[in-house]
């Protein structure tokens, strides 16, 4: 296989390729399979021009990448954010597969992106973006093509724009054309909780293997947006302490526990809460303070070589993005800390996402309490066939969750005949 640059400045779809490229020689894959799976199948750039309030007309740039449809449509989410590039779009397909192949959906991975600040926009600005972006992409996505969800600062009112958009280009309802809708327009029960649910589930898996009792366990968890806040609430219930949180103006540490209800209680829309105190510390000093549990919910790049030799937790779950870089998952490894990839612990969000799917193609709607159990049986078959692998394979958690993840693409891409 050509060799993918070893360097610290490797970008997000670089540091991707490193991990597909090792998981596939660990298998003993050729290297067509990695020709095929370095790079998304498809990637689509558009130029979506809106009218503005101002009455001036904005071009934005928007992306859709898909990155292999061997095993079924493909899946993933569309983010606005003014720092969208088409490498992230593409490396986050990659994780979207990834995830699909560890939970054994039929799906391959796909996600998009546009480049812009919902923060600085009006409500009927973003409903004119959301609808010029399907218009834009429309001929490449569908309930049999590649069906998205929402993601970064997007969410079920900007769904449910999207999906009447398309409904109006194709002439007829299209629910199952993407997930994340509200209840009244064939969204599913639980998916506005279903990533945090889905890491606590593969958390307790964890601290069951590492032989840690979740009742009392002091947790650190990094961001208190919609993920973390979701996390801090139902870790406090389920007995945990936790001991520090964060948002985007600092962070908080309490080695007696903090007062989660309170705090989820005072929290603006954007997740803060941090700038009401004055004993802040910032978010680099909360990751190395003593806990249990480290929980990475924020951004990428958290977790470094310079920071990894003195994290102090004794197991760490990522439920944000490429929280920990390449070196620092061997540091941890190699300290025998549990890391927990992303692309296992924040799986919640896509398994439920599929059952959304499901559903609407059926034309049947589940309870809260099936689609919990259904969550749950996924994730821990998926967690146990990840953690055998890296015991069996001598691996860390991150290549073995690579290694599983990849499986059925290559064996569904061999069936096809696109690779021998």
């Amino acid at each position: 296989m050509v060799a993918v640059p070893k360097t610290k400045q490797m970008n997000v779809l670089q540091r991707t390729q490193r991990v597909i490229q090792d998981a596939l020689k660990k298998m003993s894959c050729s290297e067509e399979a990695y020709e095929l799976l370095k790079e998304p199948q498809r990637l689509l750039t558009v130029r979506i021009p809106v009218k503005m309030d101002d009455g001036t007309t904005k071009v934005f740039t928007g992306y859709r990448a898909q990155h292999n449809d061997a095993v079924g449509p493909t899946k993933g989410g569309i983010r606005f954010h003014p720092d969208v590039t088409i490498e992230e779009v593409k490396a986050l397909s990659m994780w979207m597969s990834i995830k699909c192949g560890i939970a054994s959906l039929p799906y391959g991975g796909g996600k998009g992106g546009i480049q812009c600040d919902p923060r600085h926009m009006s409500t009927g600005e973003l409903e004119r973006l959301s609808r010029g972006y399907v218009r834009a992409i429309s001929q490449i996505v569908g309930p049999t093509k590649d069906i998205p969800a929402p993601d970064v600062y997007t969410n079920s009112q900007i769904m449910a724009w999207m999906m009447d958009e398309y409904s109006h280009i194709r002439e007829f309802d299209s629910p199952g054309f993407i997930t994340g809708k509200p209840l009244v327009l064939g969204g599913s029960l639980g998916r506005d909780s279903s990533t945090a649910k889905g890491v606590v589930i593969v958390l307790k898996e964890a601290a069951r293997v590492a032989g840690l009792s979740l009742q009392g366990a002091r947790i650190i968890i990094q961001g208190f947006g919609n993920a973390g806040s979701y996390l801090a609430q139902f870790l406090h219930n389920a007995g945990a302490v936790i001991v520090g949180i964060s948002d985007a103006n600092g962070a908080l540490y309490e080695p007696d526990g903090l007062d989660i209800p309170s705090l989820l209680d005072r929290r603006d829309s954007f997740g803060t809460v941090t700038n009401l105190f004055s004993n802040c510390i910032t978010n680099e000093e909360l990751l190395v303070q003593p806990c249990d549990i480290l929980i990475p919910a924020a951004i990428a790049n958290q977790l470094t070589a310079e920071n990894a030799p003195d994290i102090q937790a004794k197991i760490v779950v990522e439920a944000a993005n490429g929280p920990t870089t390449l070196e620092a998952t061997r540091l941890l490894t190699k300290r025998n800390i549990l890391l927990v990839p992303d692309v296992l612990a924040s799986a919640g969000g896509v398994i439920v996402s599929y059952f959304e799917w499901v559903q609407n193609n059926q034309g049947y709607y589940w309870s809260e309490k099936e689609v919990e159990e259904r969550l749950e049986s996924i994730l821990k078959a998926s967690f146990a066939s990840v953690h055998q692998t890296a015991r069996l394979q001598n691996a860390d958690m991150r290549l073995a969750a690579y290694m599983v993840g990849l499986k059925k693409m290559v064996d569904a891409s061999i069936y096809r005949g696109w690779i021998q």
